[in-house]
């Protein structure tokens, strides 16, 4: 979880209300919406959005998620939720890093891992789909992102795209 990532995001949260428990303190499942809008301003960043998600034809759900948290956030306090990349070419692995805006504390870390799964048939894929993965590495040129041996998520001869044991 304490990778940097090759390209990130960042969104500022006042906690509001709503969001503490009776401790006043945010309640820990609430962190969880703040890593999902980084993420959602990360893919926006990739033109990856949830339009192109949707239009893709592949689901992307969550299927590893690993939050450490470090200090408690009360009502009214600004916080920084950073989302960077990490994975796109066999998961989308996210890394998060939550902090207090006023002080640069650090609030709590966070990882997530998403999977395509096919919209028509509901087989998991084991790869990013190829043009999940080109736009991902467009967008990461756009940015000035070096994709050379170190950087390339890439790896030689064919993928096994589908659970099942079909290769593309």
């Amino acid at each position: 979880m304490r990778e940097r990532g090759v390209l990130a995001a960042e969104i500022e949260v006042q906690v509001p209300f709503h969001d503490v428990d009776l401790a006043q303190v945010v309640w820990h499942g609430h962190y969880l919406k703040y890593f999902e809008n980084a993420r959602w301003a990360l893919m926006d960043q990739l033109d990856c959005g949830l339009e192109a998600m949707i239009g893709s034809g592949f689901g992307w759900p969550v299927v590893d998620l690993k939050v450490r948290y470090l200090r408690f956030s009360r009502y009214g306090d600004r916080l920084r939720v950073r989302a960077a990349l990490v994975d796109w070419e066999n998961r989308l692995t996210i890394v998060y890093l939550v902090t207090d805006a006023a002080t640069g504390e650090r609030v709590a870390r966070a990882q997530t891992r998403q999977v395509a799964v096919d919209g028509a048939t509901g087989v998991l894929q084991l790869t990013s789909p190829p043009a999940f993965v080109a736009r991902i590495e467009a967008a990461l040129v756009r940015a000035g992102v070096s994709l050379s041996p170190a950087g390339a998520q890439r790896s030689a001869g064919p993928h096994m795209n589908q659970v099942g044991g079909k290769t593309s």
